[in-house]
């Protein structure tokens, strides 16, 4: 046995999980492989009519393969019933309450890391990793995630979900290398199809991001009962019919389906009255969000500092704000207006690269209300 331990390693198949799981086998962990099969293709209700993500039979291969030559055990753990139930669902169920969701939070927050660390455990397992890029720091005996090094691949804002102890037992082996340091890595080491691989930003259970689609086969009666909808203007006017609100997203420009003579977005959504409240570009601002059941990180409460930084977006560059506790709820307010604040994402704040909280957008107010 390893001098350093056992380590359970999450492997997808991808460049990026791979790599993780070879650097930790060269610093002499005994590496044990485990990839995690989420959902079934055949029930996706995708339309290209190809296999793609971590969970095809490709991905699948590519993982045990690398385990098998580097002569380390790999397994396949099969999630697919606690996926469907707590990341599809929940995903299925925010759509139709007029929300956005976000499945990857979801599924590290409550699926991926659970089933890794119960698989740690019964393999005798101290640590389990991954291939994500993020770090893990510790301050006051309490532990956090901080952004990776390589800022343009930085994944902190999934990962605002996981609790100290899943935190305390995981390692992210990619935190201190660049995406392109990765790729040649892959490449020294004999991977060079992997080094080349592409990128994949899609839902893992939508591959061909078509999430309209998706909702239609998962929910065979909903276009019916969604179609001819009505399109307001800002003052509660008529100005159109739309195909039903699951199918729009708050700050959707596109595919609105009809000319409104200038730029409209979608501003806000009522499922229960299947309307969609459409504005120009301003009408997205706001100036305060409120968060739900927050996942404290670096800091075990509220704390009043000048500099907090928070993003509503995987791809939000972050804004300036300032926190206070509003009932059951935590209240994030902007000195400067945010646009694309949408019910069901995540808000995480940061106090330079270290995420202070994190917790999904309940409601937000607009910079000046009709």
């Amino acid at each position: 046995m390893s001098k350093l331990g056992k380590i359970l390693v999450a492997m997808s198949g991808g460049i990026d999980s791979t790599v993780a799981a070879l650097l930790l086998h060269e610093q002499g962990y005994e590496v044990i492989g485990v990839t995690m099969k989420t959902w079934d293709y055949q029930s996706s209700g995708t339309k290209n009519g190809k296999e793609t993500g971590c969970c095809s039979l490709d991905s699948l291969q590519d993982a045990r393969s690398v385990a098998v030559k580097l002569g380390f055990h790999h397994f396949i753990l099969d999630i697919r019933e606690e996926f469907g139930q707590s990341v599809i669902d929940n995903f299925v169920e925010e759509y139709l309450a007029g929300r956005t969701p976000n499945p990857c939070v979801m599924c590290n927050t409550h699926i991926k890391w659970n089933a890794l660390l119960k698989r740690a455990n019964a393999l005798d397992c101290e640590f389990i990793a991954t291939g994500h890029y993020a770090r893990i720091k510790k301050l006051n005996q309490r532990y956090y995630i901080s952004k990776a090094k390589d800022l343009n691949k930085d994944q902190s804002y999934v990962l605002w979900g996981l609790s100290q102890d899943s935190l305390a037992r995981s390692m992210y082996p990619l935190a201190e290398f660049e995406k392109p340091e990765v790729r040649k890595m892959a490449y020294e080491r004999g991977y060079e199809s992997l080094s080349k691989k592409g990128e994949s930003y899609e839902i893992c259970f939508v591959p061909d991001n078509d999430y309209r689609s998706f909702l239609k086969a998962k929910d065979q009666d909903l276009e019916a009962r969604v179609n001819q909808g009505l399109f307001l203007d800002q003052a509660g006017q008529v100005i159109g019919k739309h195909e039903g609100y699951p199918f729009y997203t708050i700050g959707q420009r596109k595919g609105l389906g009809q000319a409104f003579g200038k730029p409209m977005f979608v501003t806000d959504i009522d499922s229960i009255n299947n309307t969609v409240t459409l504005g120009e570009i301003h009408d997205l601002e706001r100036k305060s969000l409120w968060i739900q059941k927050p996942n404290w990180m670096k800091y075990e409460t509220v704390i009043h500092k000048d500099e907090l930084v928070t993003k509503v977006r995987y791809k939000d560059p972050g804004h300036v704000s300032s926190l206070s506790v509003d009932g059951d709820l935590l209240r994030v307010d902007f000195p400067y207006s945010v646009r694309g604040v949408a019910p069901g994402q995540s808000s995480v704040v940061y106090e330079a690269d270290d995420i202070v909280c994190g917790g999904i957008i309940v409601k937000s107010e607009k910079l000046n209300p009709v």
